[in-house]
């Protein structure tokens, strides 16, 4: 998958390409990315892309030319072209997996006051990623790019893939690392019980109680099925359900070594 960005500061990309994973995703020809200097194409002698906004205002707004003419170098017949405004619909996971399958996915950053408004009738999809204002797209961008390359085959894990945030509607369970005890504060027992069935109902109820409590919107979309229905019921009744309390007695040996 190639991603292409349009922007003044390709520079900008430079710490976040070159670590972690999508360093790796780079290195291993999974994704590329292109970036693509708008002010290269600017026909003015000293590289100028913006211009006051006509009928007055604060700021600059950048020009079509350069932009327009940016994106024709860049587009190829399976190009999709995002244009970062906040005026675009909210970015969510579910457009991540959408772009996941594009061959060639390129984002357009916007600088200064805005873009000319007749850039908008290039782009063939409009994103915004939050309603708060940035200086530039560039962060959005690369928020784009971070969060469709680590669905692409072979960047991570599919396993890790499955069971984070978001996937159907649901935050992720909490997570713990050694030491058992910090400060008095300790892991959940049944986590040691090395019943592998039971820490995934206690794990997919801790889903489904933090998006309640977190983020109610999500929850309201979430579609609960008949087991996680009896799941929560379970824990209505008791605060450590029957399989749970089982669990955790089984592998008390376990434990006890912690």
């Amino acid at each position: 998958m190639k991603f292409s960005v349009l922007t003044i500061f390709p520079h900008m990309f430079d710490s976040v390409l070159n670590e972690s994973i999508l360093k790796r995703a780079i290195g291993k020809k999974i994704i590329e990315v292109e970036l693509v200097d708008i002010r290269n194409f600017s026909k003015d002698k000293t590289h100028r892309i913006d211009r006051p906004p006509v009928g007055g205002g604060a700021g600059l707004i950048m020009q079509c030319q350069p932009i327009h003419d940016a994106l024709n170098a860049t587009k190829s017949p399976n190009s999709h072209v995002v244009l970062l405004s906040p005026r675009g619909k909210m970015y969510n996971q579910e457009i991540a997996k959408q772009f996941k399958n594009v061959d060639h996915l390129i984002i357009i950053c916007g600088h200064y006051e805005g873009i000319d408004e007749r850039i908008y009738n290039y782009a063939d999809e409009i994103i915004s990623i939050g309603d708060y204002v940035l200086t530039g797209g560039e962060i959005a961008a690369m928020s784009i790019i971070d969060s469709v390359a680590r669905l692409k085959e072979g960047v991570i894990s599919t396993e890790s893939l499955d069971n984070e945030s978001f996937e159907n509607d649901l935050l992720e369970y909490p997570q713990y690392a050694e030491p058992y005890d910090f400060k008095g504060d300790k892991i959940p027992q049944i986590l040691y019980s090395g019943n592998h069935l039971a820490i995934q109902k206690y794990r997919l109820y801790q889903s489904l109680k933090l998006t309640k409590e977190l983020r109610p919107d999500l929850f309201a979309k979430h579609k609960l099925t008949k087991g996680e229905k009896k799941l929560i019921d379970e824990y209505a009744k008791e605060k450590i359900p029957k399989f749970e309390a089982e669990a955790i007695k089984k592998g008390i040996k376990f434990i006890k070594n912690k």
